[in-house]
């Protein structure tokens, strides 16, 4: 079947599969970094718990098993060697067969870790990168051509990330049809980055610029994407341009990059090699005929599987980032449907006090990411993905989003519990625990020009009210 690959994405398949390995070990990396205060055996919200009350058809995986946090972390390191491993070019110095083997391994890993993280991993792009990382499986090694089938089931993939974000935000926030959303987003997004206050303070006009270009990003170019080439290309090299414009204005974990990997599915390869001074097309022999097969298979699976996301995004009522089945895939994505006007923080203090008199000093704990000291400009970390910092920014929305999870992480901090504080940027207490610790809801907004100069803050705030009362360690 010679319409089945096409030796023109050689180039664009190679830094794809590159990439998205690179992604899957941050990944892994983080859930290495985080796994034991947030879901280990004494974490927030314990693995062996949810287990105990969630069938394996609910969620599959390894830990189903067995779980321990011994073998958690070897499953998590056992993912990011074999990511770094990808990464180095390792899946294409070995036979196809084991090729799709060692990508399928890390879907396999990481699904494993998805399906026990609960609302830590309840996020758009764990499911996106499943996705993503299922497809790659059949998506070939340097040894055969890249299956034209593979790289338009990559295409839909991007296709729903983008579209689906379009419509959902045409359908939403009014903001975002009268072109205004972008005169607050920066302000109040999830967690900002070094060049959010500068990007807020961008005159308002170029904020309705901004808005409209996400609308031709996320409405026209995922459109663009289904045609031939060179259109796909320059459809893919908007769709990329934005992303980046996003990676600069805030930190969204790896959604930013892992739609840019998505999006070189689109460029014809061979062209950009040329234009960059590359060789030709390295020979690659035909697949066999069992690759052919399995290729098939999945396209029809996907096909199949689209039915739910597409009834979705031509409902009025429109999921955002949902999956339709336990091993996540052929989702539905979408995000920012509305935007808030007001950004509302948790404010973690404790005190040596024995009771809390007006007289008792507070001290503040300060986060790795999320605002908190007003003079202190906000970090890059993306698309490194801080877990506590984003669900501390969903407890300023909503208390109901912190019920099951903050009470526990106060006790871990009246008890100086070293791996919940490894979590954090500072501790206030590093020679006994607190006697008492507490939460409070502050409004936050930028300063302004002449505010920065005169004070150095970055951040205004003024106490809003008091999200948890003074707790004291259980005896």
């Amino acid at each position: 079947m010679e319409w089945f690959s096409s030796a023109d994405y050689w180039l664009s398949r190679l830094v794809l599969q590159r990439a998205l390995a690179a992604v899957y070990l941050v990944g892994f990396l983080v859930a290495v970094n985080q796994f034991r205060p947030l879901i280990g055996e004494r974490g927030l919200l314990p693995v062996p718990r949810y287990l105990a009350r969630t069938p394996f058809r609910r969620s599959p995986g390894i830990f189903q098993l067995h779980y321990s946090d011994r073998l958690f972390a070897a499953v998590a390191w056992t993912g990011a060697a074999l990511s770094a491993a990808v990464v180095a070019g390792a899946a294409d110095l070995v036979p196809l067969g084991a090729s799709m083997g060692m990508w399928a391994v890390l879907w396999v890993l990481y699904l494993s870790i998805v399906n026990v993280g609960q609302t830590w991993y309840a996020f758009g792009w764990e499911s996106l990168l499943l996705e993503a990382g299922f497809l790659a499986v059949f998506l070939g090694n340097a040894r055969t051509a890249p299956p034209v089938l593979v790289l338009w089931l990559l295409r839909w993939l991007l296709f729903r990330v983008e579209f689906g974000a379009g419509l959902i935000k045409m359908r939403g926030d009014r903001c975002w049809r009268d072109l205004t959303c972008l005169y607050y987003h920066h302000e109040t997004q999830p967690m900002p980055g070094p060049l959010s206050w500068f990007f807020h303070r961008l005159p308002r006009p170029l904020h309705r610029v901004e808005t409209a270009a996400n609308h031709v990003a996320q409405l026209v170019a995922p459109v663009v994407l289904l045609l031939p080439q060179p259109a796909a290309t320059a459809a893919a090299c908007v769709v990329i341009a934005t992303q980046l414009w996003l990676v600069l204005s805030g930190n969204f974990a790896w959604l930013n990059w892992l739609t840019i990997v998505l999006a070189l599915s689109a460029v014809d390869g061979s062209r950009a090699a040329a234009l960059l001074g590359l060789p030709a097309a390295p020979h690659q022999a035909a697949a066999p005929g069992w690759f052919q097969g399995m290729v098939l298979a999945v396209t029809a699976l996907v096909v199949w599987l689209s039915y739910w996301p597409v009834r979705n995004m031509l409902s009025h009522r429109q999921l955002m980032n949902c999956s339709f089945n336990t091993v996540h895939l052929v989702n539905t994505y979408g995000a920012f449907g509305s935007i808030g006007r007001v950004r509302h923080e948790v404010v973690i203090e404790g005190t040596d006090s024995a009771r809390p008199t007006p007289d008792a000093v507070w001290r503040e704990y300060g986060f790795k990411g999320k605002p908190g000291d007003p003079r202190r400009l906000p970090r890059q970390f993306a698309p490194y993905h801080l877990r506590l910092d984003w669900l501390m920014w969903f407890a300023g929305i909503s208390p109901a989003y912190a019920r099951p999870w903050l009470r526990p992480l106060v006790a871990r901090l009246l008890e100086n519990d070293p791996a919940t504080l490894r979590l954090l940027r500072t501790n206030p207490f590093p020679d006994a625990p607190p006697a008492l610790v507490r939460a409070r809801l502050f409004r936050y907004r930028f300063t302004d020009w002449r505010e920065l100069r005169r004070t150095g803050a970055w951040w205004y705030r003024e106490p809003v009210g008091e999200l948890l009362p003074p707790v004291r360690a259980a005896r």
